[in-house]
């Protein structure tokens, strides 16, 4: 997939090889790993990567489990959502899901 494009909304995400999403307890907060280093995330980031990489949700499915979490309409963070996702896959960290 191009850089700087917007994903499908009915896209699956996983993590790209060789990074690894999870929970960090000494960062209190989720990470990336991958073998030069770390990436720590903000809790919206560890969120929405959380939703759609360990409850295998699609990105539609993220943004509507999140706005009603967040008592929010999902149109108004889409586009947060949407944008983390560009970054996340611009960087290599995720792929869409086969």
């Amino acid at each position: 997939m191009e850089l700087n494009v917007p994903l499908p909304h009915d896209a699956f995400i996983q993590m790209a090889r060789p990074f690894r999403f999870q929970w960090e307890p000494a960062q209190d907060c989720f990470v990336i790993l991958y073998p030069e280093g770390m990436v720590k995330l903000n809790q919206a980031a560890g969120l929405i990567l959380n939703l759609c990489c360990k409850h295998n949700q699609s990105l539609a499915q993220t943004v509507e489990s999140l706005a009603q979490d967040f008592g929010q309409e999902p149109q108004s963070i889409q586009d947060d959502v949407q944008e983390f996702l560009r970054i996340a896959h611009d960087n290599r960290w995720i792929e869409l899901r086969q």
